[in-house]
């Protein structure tokens, strides 16, 4: 995509930041993410959007803009909680500490039915954030919109800036999408996103940047990395797939993914080394050592398996390029975990030889990329798979009988899901092992066997999570199955944790 009359979204630290973006794209204008300080890079922006922040204006190390640059653009800009109070301070405003946080729903007051709140209800719920609270107006500024306490939370100052405290980009916000569509639409004739177009583009510059290279690419079966092997089967270049199976793979799940690779007409190369990775993870139970292990003997295999690439291309997604960027000054310890990996990617990427055309996209949007390629929807929509496999989901140390047992159970848990129409409507599912030993009975004898935990939750992007409401009779039939059907389990419990605190795996 260009440059030109995109949306850019300045950084200042907000779990939210990356929401922006992606919410500026489901409208259909393309936004780009930068920090502050690099305003330089923008180019010509036909918007400006400076998100929130979990600093105090006041802190000592507090973000700042250069307004003069800022202005000089000559766009209209929204500044979204810390985004507004900078704003605010910029103009000859002041801003406070706040006697509380607030955190949460609030009601939304709109003292106008044009510009941001055009079509907005008189009384809409947002979503608050902030402990700082706008103390003194500037003499340009005026207030759009106030809470039920009738303290200002939408500003404007001159004709292009705007400030609202609230966070539009998430789903609490009611209308949220609406008022950063009405401010887009103060703007004028931005860039627009088709993901379409996007495909064209990428083909194009695949086609141009490789030639006649060998591209290579590893390959899991997981969305992105299969959306990037037929993105560059459909771009005619030479690709060599890679599918390294660790032997920490679902039931048949090797099978499938050769079956679904083979149904999209990509070729791709078996590397088999699971007797490897289990005489590596034996007798280990630390989750970080498992890990490392895995992580560590998965790229050493990769690489022995390419041998000299001409090219390589990764399915790195933009919160990973964005991610990657605000860890800069931690990456010497992420080099020092990944050396190889990474070591080996410097010296391609100084080259030229590396292809990342996935970058600019959000995980909803690659698999809209990957419907325009022609992928089936059941391969599109799998459940997210962690790298480690079932390491993962498996507590303490490996064994074949525990990954049988979580195998088994998985697939009974996963098939009762899809005959009751649920496995769409869950983010993620999976069975994972608690071995722990409990006192049961079967038959007229006493059996002493472990517990299986079930789990199935709503995400967007795995920040957070929430437990899913199963239906009773899909659990009751799940459990009965698994009790009857798998030898070593005799008790199983549906797991209710949100995250945070738990996290998505066990591991």
């Amino acid at each position: 995509m260009t440059e030109n009359n995109h949306v850019a979204v300045l950084d200042f630290g907000s779990q939210y930041t990356q929401l922006i973006v992606r919410r500026v794209r489901e409208l259909g204008f393309f936004a780009k993410l930068y920090e502050p300080e690099d305003l330089s890079q923008i180019g010509k922006p036909g918007a400006i959007i400076l998100s929130g922040g979990p600093k105090s204006t006041s802190d000592e190390d507090a973000p700042d803009i250069d307004f003069d640059q800022l202005d000089a653009f000559g766009v209209p800009v929204l500044g979204v909680c810390y985004g507004m109070q900078l704003l605010n301070i910029k103009f000859g405003g002041a801003v406070k500490a706040s006697n509380r946080r607030e955190y949460g729903p609030a009601g939304l007051l709109p003292l106008v039915s044009e510009g941001l709140y055009e079509g907005i209800s008189h009384e809409s719920q947002v979503w608050m954030s902030h402990s700082d609270t706008v103390s003194e107006l500037p003499d340009n500024a005026v207030v759009l919109a106030s809470n039920r306490e009738d303290v200002p939370v939408s500003l404007k100052w001159g004709e292009r800036y705007y400030g609202i405290q609230f966070h539009p980009e998430v789903t609490h916000s009611h209308e949220g999408l609406r008022i950063l569509h009405n401010f887009l639409l103060q703007a004028g004739e931005l860039e627009e996103f088709h993901i379409e177009d996007f495909k064209r583009e990428l083909i194009d510059g695949i086609r141009e940047k490789v030639g006649d290279k060998q591209v290579v690419c590893g390959v899991s079966g997981g969305v992105d990395s299969t959306v990037l092997a037929v993105l560059l089967k459909e771009a005619g270049v030479n690709v060599r797939a890679i599918f390294v199976d660790h032997g920490l793979m679902r039931l048949d799940e090797g099978d499938e993914v050769r079956n679904n690779f083979h149904r999209m007409g990509v070729e791709i190369e078996t590397v088999d080394c699971s007797e490897l990775f289990m005489s590596k993870l034996a007798g280990v139970a630390d989750p970080e050592e498992k890990r490392k292990i895995i992580g560590n003997l998965f790229i050493d295999v990769f690489w022995n398996t390419v041998g000299n690439a001409e090219m390589l291309a990764q399915g790195t997604l933009y919160p990973d390029v964005i991610e990657s960027a605000s860890n800069a000054k931690s990456k010497a310890s992420v080099i020092k975990t990944h050396h190889n990996r990474v070591a080996r990617i410097l010296e391609l990427q100084e080259q030229g030889k590396v292809l990342e055309p996935l970058a600019e996209l959000f995980k909803d949007e690659v698999r809209e990329l990957g419907v325009s390629l022609g992928i089936p929807s059941d391969i599109l929509n799998r459940h997210p798979f962690p790298g480690p496999g079932l390491a993962v989901r498996c507590p303490g140390d490996i064994t074949e009988k525990k990954l049988r047992i979580i195998r088994e159970c998985d697939d009974i848990f996963i098939g009762r899901l899809k005959d009751y129409e649920w496995y769409d409507k869950v983010w993620q599912a999976y069975a994972g092992l608690i071995p722990v030993k409990t006192v049961g009975v079967k038959g007229d004898e006493r059996s002493y066997e472990w517990a299986i935990s079930l789990r199935a939750v709503v995400s967007e992007d795995a920040m957070t999570a929430d437990w899913v409401e199963l239906p009773p009779a899909l659990l009751r039939e799940t459990s009965n199955r698994i009790l009857n059907e798998v030898d070593g389990i005799n008790r199983v419990l549906y797991d209710i944790s949100t995250k945070p605190p738990a996290s998505i795996e066990w591991e």
